[in-house]
């Protein structure tokens, strides 16, 4: 057995996601268990530089986990042959430009998504990996959650018969930052800024309703800004000019319907901060991000309309839990194993540009479909 080094740029992970879910959950967690196993008994060991314009935060960060190795200059980084893998988490804005970049130098590419701010920007960083022939792939981590690797087990057995229908509940009260400080960042509420939640999360419901429940055919989008006014960072007020929350519809292949409401201005009451609720003619599911539980047809309840009397049903009892069959990894860190197994072993990875912009491509639609209230059909993308 020989131990392989992948040199990682890691640019923009001083932030809580990149921090959390890609440097201390994937990387480090990676390292610490003694790298990422091949198909020959090899292994393939990270190497991380961390990359960033505050150098008090990158530095303060290297430090904390004692990695040795960050930098501001990002230019310098990328002339580092050695350096193989680029890994962005910083601004949507920004990303196809540092894609571009990377790509010019050589280096695989694997980001967050969205992979841009834009269509054309999302094709044209696509079609310059695939001349570039580098590996290319974009985190999709929705999929690795073990409440929808259950909903997936479910599907793939045959439980639900023919799908009918999916309604997802995503969101939860972001603090308006006056009173408590908000928990996401201002610039998630500033258009000229990349944010608003059709642009975040409709990248995340493409893949998840591609792969789990049909491909997705047409969209009726409705967005709204419930709140207009916002607090920063800093305790200063702004115009928050973009959508924080999302009511749309989906036509899926084989006549499945979807129905997702996206908000960060919703209290929660139900079992997660996001779930999906999934009915088909032999059994029905509701999976949030850990446990997924399920109702077959021969154990459905038969209610029946009477206003007048309580309800003597326990709907909530007649479901059960599907068990955790399996030791599930953190999702994020499991989608990087894969990937780095496709650089080395070219183990299929289906995530890749292409899928990153199929998201912004949908988001543009439904940001289209509110502005001329009317349904609009999702072509099929070819790069």
């Amino acid at each position: 057995m020989s131990v392989k080094r992948l040199g990682i740029i890691m640019y923009g992970v001083t932030g809580r996601m990149g921090t959390n879910q890609h440097l201390v959950r994937s990387i480090l967690a990676i390292r610490a268990q003694g790298g990422v196993a091949l198909a020959n008994g090899d292994r393939v060991m990270p190497d991380p530089i961390l990359v960033g314009r505050d150098a008090a935060k990158v530095g303060a960060l290297a430090r904390q986990h004692g990695l040795e190795r960050w930098t501001t200059d990002l230019d310098a980084a990328l002339k580092n042959k050695d350096d193989a893998l680029f890994f962005d988490a910083a601004s949507t804005q920004l990303r196809a430009d540092l894609l571009a970049k990377a790509i010019d130098h050589g280096k695989h590419i694997y980001c967050e998504k969205p992979v841009a701010d834009d269509l054309a920007k999302a094709i044209a960083v696509a079609k310059k990996a695939k001349a570039a022939g580098i590996k290319h792939g974009v985190v999709q981590d929705k999929l690795f959650l073990p409440g929808l690797l259950k909903m997936k087990m479910l599907r793939d057995s045959g439980f639900f018969g023919r799908m009918l229908s999916v309604r997802g509940e995503f969101g939860y009260w972001v603090f308006e930052g006056d009173w408590q400080p908000a928990q996401r960042p201002s610039w998630n509420y500033k258009k000229a800024e990349g944010g608003g939640i059709i642009l975040d999360m409709l990248c995340h419901w493409r893949y998840v309703l591609d792969n789990l429940f049909g491909e997705v055919k047409a969209v009726s989008c409705l967005g709204a800004t419930h709140i207009p006014k916002r607090w920063d960072e800093r305790g200063r007020e702004y115009a928050a000019d973009t959508d924080d929350a999302c009511y749309a519809t989906f036509q899926l292949a084989d006549g499945v319907i979807a129905q997702i409401n996206s908000s960060w201005t919703t209290r929660v009451r139900r079992d997660d901060l996001v779930t999906f609720h999934v009915d088909g003619t032999l059994g029905s599911a509701v999976a949030g991000l850990q446990s997924c539980r399920a109702q077959a047809r021969v154990n459905t309840p038969r209610p029946v309309w009477n206003p007048d009397v309580k309800q003597t049903i326990d709907f909530f009892g007649g479901w059960q839990e599907v068990p955790d069959n399996q030791a599930f990894d953190n999702g994020f860190k499991a989608e990087w194993e894969m990937f780095v197994r496709h650089i080395y072993d070219n183990a299929p990875f289906k995530w890749n540009l292409v899928e990153g912009a199929k998201g912004v491509q949908l988001a543009e639609l439904a940001l289209k479909s509110w502005k001329e209230r009317r349904w609009i059909d999702v072509p099929a993308l070819e790069i």
